[in-house]
């Protein structure tokens, strides 16, 4: 018997032996074959070479027209000289692909619709999103325009994919691939002048589509268009900061450029096909969607900074991971001598300084998505009305490939107005100005080639979407800020900020001239401040979006305004105070109002403990603060106790995709602020006053501190409710950092989120003082390879608020280590 059971056990150890040698090397279903991946001459055993300590090389690359230095620094900043411009790019393609291509190569996917063929199943409703809305095809009508009338901007992208495709050469040939393609049995295509255009546009997405217009039809459904009209007015109720204080100027309009996801208005005849439900698109992760207002820009000038020069200061907004967003470098060749944040996958330096001129951008935060209700009818299959006649919809066809399951059909159906969506069985078309095929890549070779503000201005010209504050400072004192980009204007009297009817009679009919758009140059009061606030006065005389199109409370604008306007002889030291500050503006404004409500009422101990925390309170959001965690959730249950009851008439029918219709929403903040302060009988406080209210959401919030925290008020320190972390792209959580006790909230100018544990924030710091220092840092390292000492070493000096110098273009730090980059080698 005993043998005949250890015939058994040795024949079941054979068949899982067979059964795993098969999954290794065929893979089942979903799962990929990991043979290959664990080979250990190759596999992701070879993938941590590409982390190991970088040392002196040299390295041919065919391509080069002659030889291209890299000295990198200590922290693996290169500073790269080129004897040419194609040669500058091809090196800058180089290296992005060297330390970050995983992270390129994920973009690409998700701009063209193909992470399913890496993820498998996981990445197949991302890969209909993208390729319904039209990334790829407006990167193809770019790269058509481009080939054929930009060749300088055509030449930088050959030469930059060349550059990337030398080290894919490379790493098939040793087999150090990056391990997420021989776990996946998946191998990446050589780069293209394409993908990178794809990679900008998947930035463009990140900073302007949004889905506001459908999510304020479901409000202005469920609450009346009254109420929709007061908590959600075109104009903020709170006096904020404009970027551009005028006088502005009506010069008309100018005509849009065409949409490359537009149908022709007499497109060909296609059969009708299901388009894809908008409740999709509140399920989609960053950056489907924009909804974070993003990023902090000032310059001063004259008296306002030591030595009576120009300063500038900057720090994007953006989801923090690891890898980082940019990669820092510096560049030289006869015609570029720039240094800043690259953007992985796109030659030039996007935000950064050249040997005159430095910039910084904050996104302008107008409205470029807007959503049309086309007419259509069963007895007109395939068709739409528009401009009086029926008209055939056009369609685009896809083959998304799924790694371990079957190919995935898509058909894409497309009017004037853009793709096709459907909401409640309406048949709603989109129009996205990312969309208009933007020559951005031009415009910021040509920034990173300016010498003054007129250069600056004029390279910004072409610049289309998305639109965006650039803030300016130069060498010879002045300061500047414009903000370029397409601005849409409308016919016939609809309202924009909600779906509009598809008929032709609300279409767009222009936009803003280039001579009109916000802008400023050298202001009497030698301060400009640009964070996502509304940039203009009430009496700017075109439309830019409502409140609820993303336009920043201006919370964080009037804190930078105030530091500044009260500051003279500023110093890199002042500038670097303000960008970590976490003095919360609202706060300022509210908690003497709170603390008048409170006096005479009767509390609790514990309530009288956090009032006295508050009346300590200097309205700084820091991590050992307890006051700032009475404050947030103080305010957070004053909010709710007003707004909740409106919500509340929202139907959970209406509401099948979880939008995110909550208190805490633009101008709900700026409603409550400016009734507490002005209107305590608003009828928004019901049979109430505000003070009344004020007590019972101060009583509330101190017992939900209570169950939540436990203890005396004073061990409620902010860091045990608020964190920072930076995911890995992979979502591998072993890859990433934190989450870790940190301090600012959504109002600070060290900004974060709106949850506990935020993923968003300053990507990339950076301070330039022109005739003295410039100094940056970001949150990650410059290596994606986890392996590599460079892999998170920024992280530290970015949690601390200490910055680390900018490379000098043309001179490379001390004891670097060189690469040199030869012509030669095979492809």
């Amino acid at each position: 018997m005993s043998r005949i059971r250890r015939i058994v056990n040795v024949g079941c150890a054979a068949a899982a032996c067979l059964v795993v040698l098969l999954v290794l090397n065929n893979g089942v279903g979903i799962l990929p074959a990991l043979g290959t991946a664990l080979n250990p001459g190759s596999g992701v055993w070879g993938s941590a070479a590409n982390g190991a300590a970088v040392h002196a090389e040299n390295l041919d690359l065919s391509g080069l027209d002659g030889p291209v230095s890299a000295a990198f620094d200590s922290d693996g900043v290169p500073t790269v000289n080129a004897g040419s411009d194609s040669d500058l790019w091809l090196a800058e393609g180089y290296l992005h692909a060297r330390f970050r291509f995983s992270e390129m190569d994920l973009e690409r996917r998700l701009g063209e619709g193909r992470l399913a063929e890496l993820q498998g199943p996981s990445g197949l409703s991302s890969d209909q999103f993208e390729l319904q809305l039209g990334l790829l095809r407006t990167a193809q009508a770019e790269w058509a325009t481009l080939s054929q009338k930009d060749p300088t901007t055509a030449k930088a992208l050959t030469s930059y994919a060349a550059g990337v495709n030398d080290w894919l050469t490379q790493t098939r040939a040793s087999g150090n691939r990056p391990a997420v393609y021989p776990l996946a049995g998946v191998y990446p295509t050589d780069w293209t002048p394409l993908d990178s255009l794809v990679v900008q546009e998947v930035l463009t997405q990140d900073l302007s589509f949004t889905t506001t217009a459908l999510q304020a039809s479901i409000l202005r459904g469920a609450l009346g268009p009254a109420a929709m009209n007061t908590l959600f007015p075109a104009i903020p109720p709170d006096m904020q900061t404009p970027t551009y204080p005028g006088p502005y100027r009506d010069l008309g309009t100018e005509p849009l450029a065409a949409n490359a996801n537009a149908a022709s208005p007499n497109g060909s005849a296609g059969s009708p096909a299901p388009s894809p439900t908008t409740a999709a698109l509140f399920k989609l992760p960053a950056p489907a969607v924009h909804s974070f207002p993003d990023s902090n820009a000032w310059a001063a000038n004259g008296p306002k900074v030591a030595g009576g020069g120009a300063m500038l200061g900057g720090d994007p907004h953006l989801q923090t991971t690891l890898p980082a967003i940019w990669y820092e470098l510096a560049l030289h060749s006869a015609n570029y001598a720039v240094a800043g944040a690259s953007l992985p996958g796109v030659p030039g330096v996007l935000i950064g300084r050249d040997q005159h001129i430095s910039w910084s951008i904050t996104n302008a935060s107008n409205q470029s998505t807007m959503y049309y209700q086309e007419q259509t009818s069963p007895a007109h299959p395939g068709q739409y009305y528009w401009d009086g006649a029926w008209r055939n919809m056009q369609q685009a066809h896809y083959t998304i490939p799924v790694r371990g399951a079957a190919p995935s059909q898509l058909t894409v159906n497309l009017t004037v107005h853009g793709p096709v969506l459907t909401q409640d069985g309406q048949t709603m078309a989109v129009t996205w100005l990312g969309n208009i095929p933007s020559p951005d890549l031009t415009a910021i070779l040509a920034v990173d080639r300016a010498t003054d503000f007129t250069e600056f201005r004029d390279a910004l010209s072409s610049w289309r979407a998305p639109a965006q504050n650039f803030v300016y400072a130069d060498d010879k004192g002045n300061i500047g800020a414009i903000s370029p980009g397409y601005y849409p204007q409308f016919g016939g009297g609809g309202d924009p900020s909600l779906p509009l009817p598809g008929t032709g009679a609300n279409d767009i009919t222009g936009t803003i001239p280039y001579a009109a758009v916000p802008q400023v140059y050298d202001p009497p009061s030698h301060v400009i401040v640009s964070a996502n606030q509304r940039p203009v006065g009430p009496d700017y005389p075109y439309y830019l979006g409502t409140a609820l199109n993303n336009f920043d409370y201006g919370y964080r604008a009037d804190e930078i305004a105030l530091f500044l306007n009260t500051h003279n002889a500023m110093t890199p030291t002042d500038f670097a105070a303000l960008q970590n500050s976490t003095v919360d503006n609202l706060a300022r404004r509210m908690v003497p109002a709170l603390l008048t409500a409170l006096a005479g009422a009767k509390l609790t101990p514990a309530a009288k403990q956090a009032v006295a925390l508050l009346r300590a309170w200097n309205d700084r959001m820091d991590v050992s603060s307890a006051g700032a965690t009475v404050w947030w959730t103080y305010w957070s249950d004053y909010l709710n106790a007003v707004f909740q009851p409106w919500w509340a008439k929202v139907p959970v029918s209406r509401d099948p995709a979880g939008l995110r219709i909550s208190p805490g929403q633009a101008t709900l903040d700026e409603n409550l602020e400016q009734w507490t302060l002005t209107d305590q009988h608003n009828s928004f406080f019901g049979a109430r006053t505000a003070p009344q209210v004020m007590q019972s959401a101060f009583g509330t919030a101190i017992d939900d501190l209570t169950k939540q925290l436990g203890g005396a008020p004073a061990s409620w320190t902010w860091g045990r409710m608020h964190s920072r972390q930076l995911p890995a792209i992979s979502g591998a959580d072993g890859l990433g950092f934190g989450p870790v006790s940190a301090g600012g909230d959504k109002w600070t100018v060290n900004a974060a989120d709106d949850g506990m544990s935020s993923d968003y924030g300053p990507s990339w710091r950076m301070i330039v003082q022109w005739g003295g220092t410039s100094e940056a840092i970001y949150p990650g390292g410059q290596s994606e390879e986890p392996s590599s000492p460079w892999y998170q070493n920024f992280v530290p000096d970015w949690l601390n608020g200490t910055y680390r110098p900018m490379p000098t273009p043309n001179t490379p730090a001390s004891n670097a280590i060189t690469w040199t980059l030869r012509p030669g080698g095979d492809r």
